[in-house]
């Protein structure tokens, strides 16, 4: 793993530059594209206290070339992807190619290499387009790259990761349950050890990329009662992925459940060194850390949206952005992504030197989420009438936090959290 700040080895920087990144790296190279609405996509990233002096140049090409392909290929496309609720599957491939799947990966099994800071504004990058592509690469990276590669075996890190990186295999992860969502412990999906396969029965709830993916990271219990992880694969006998529908938060993102009828699981497929609630738990920490810094984006867009509306809008003579009200709006949007912006920065200094504890990720999530959706809100009251059309991407980053703030643990379980962590009291049970 890269230090923070320290220069990239000259192979990594080579990768980066010449294979992922080729030359997308001029900044603001697609300012002038446009939806089919014939609108551009003029974002400007707000930067009050100068958060880009603690960015290495890698990091900044990194965010250059993120922020160009959202431009070129996802603001052109998203709003209407989002009114159809379907899913842009041909975007996958330019995910991975600006290395948004697995980037903290080695570059041995099709990573980039890079740190967690590099990993956090890839995040922030893709949800300030949009919470549900950004939802994408998460699952990809936190929830079936990461757990392939810190509990798997190496015959299963060569064989799945490096098609993972590239996008040509999708996968998804499946924990929450019909009944059991906050409580994973609970769960009742299980397996049973047949002699040379595992038997695997239940249902998972509520799983973004279930419906296109090649594979499935699972949690279940086995005979003992022990948590296993498993990767089950698509094609196999009794395994089926119905899509969930009428949706109206992250309609750009697929959405479906994962049922298991009598599935035979070669045992070459279980994870071999880990069990019980760390697994999985451990997948948890890495999704809500990239959380931590796409809710960010999310607020950022809408604030900047708000802002030049503010500034263009006439009303009784003067632009509304002159009057106290909108001005305090703005002033207390800007202070909180502030805020916001060091604390997920020094959380990723202390995530790329392992010193990051699951309580702060956990407080870093949820303040981010809170503070997106309070940007959010007032943005679209900003908007007037014109915050709930597609015309803007306030509403629609609206109903998307609506579900961000609700995945990965909602707002109550990560403040029992941090509670639980200043007192020592388990207010769980």
């Amino acid at each position: 793993m890269i230090g923070f700040n320290q220069p990239l080895p000259e192979i990594i920087t080579f990768e980066i530059r010449h294979r992922k990144y080729k030359d997308l790296s001029c900044p603001s190279k697609y300012t002038d594209t446009m939806d089919k609405s014939g609108k551009k996509d003029l974002y400007e990233a707000p930067d009050y206290y100068l958060i880009d002096d603690l960015l290495s140049e890698e990091h900044k090409l990194i965010r250059s070339a993120a922020r160009d392909w959202v431009k070129k290929e996802l603001s052109p496309v998203i709003e209407d992807y989002a009114q159809k609720a379907e899913f842009p599957k041909h975007l996958i491939k330019g995910l991975g190619e600006i290395g948004a799947f697995g980037p903290t990966i080695p570059l041995e099994y099709g990573g980039a290499g890079l740190d967690y800071i590099a990993y956090g504004i890839l995040m922030q990058e893709l949800e300030r387009g949009d919470s549900g592509i950004r939802s994408t690469a998460s699952v990809q990276g936190s929830l079936v790259m990461y757990p392939i590669y810190t509990y798997g075996s190496e015959e299963q890190r060569r064989k799945y990761l490096p098609r993972l990186a590239t996008g040509e295999m999708m996968g998804c992860f499946g924990l929450t349950e019909p009944d059991h969502g906050s409580n994973p412990g609970g769960m009742v999906t299980n397996i049973k050890d047949k002699g040379d396969h595992y038997l695997l029965n239940g249902a998972k709830m509520w799983i973004s990329n279930a419906p296109f993916a090649d594979i499935a990271v699972v949690w279940a219990k086995d005979e003992a009662g022990k948590i296993r992880g498993l990767i089950v694969e698509r094609g196999m006998e009794g395994f089926t992925t119905p899509e969930t529908h009428n949706k109206w938060s992250l309609r750009a993102s697929a959405t479906g459940e994962l049922v298991f009828d009598q599935v035979k699981v070669p045992k070459e497929n279980i994870f071999p060194e880990i069990s019980g609630l760390k697994g999985p738990l451990g997948c948890l920490n890495q999704a809500r850390y990239g959380i931590a810094w796409g809710a960010l984006g999310a607020a950022m867009d809408c604030y900047d949206t708000a802002l030049r509306y503010a500034k263009e809008r006439v009303q009784f003579g003067k632009p509304i952005g002159a009057f106290q009200l909108q001005q305090k709006k703005l002033a207390e949007m800007i202070t909180e992504i502030t805020k916001g912006q060091l604390l997920v920065w020094r959380l990723g200094v202390l995530k790329t030197e392992n010193r990051a504890t699951a309580e702060q990720i956990s407080m870093a999530k949820r303040n981010s989420v809170e503070v997106a959706l309070d940007v959010a809100r007032n943005a679209r009251q900003m908007l007037g009438g014109m915050g709930i059309t597609g015309e803007f991407s306030v509403m629609r980053h609206m109903m998307n936090l609506e579900s961000v703030v609700t995945y990965e643990g909602t707002q109550d379980i990560h403040l029992l959290i941090t509670g639980m962590d200043v007192t020592g009291l388990n207010a769980f049970k």
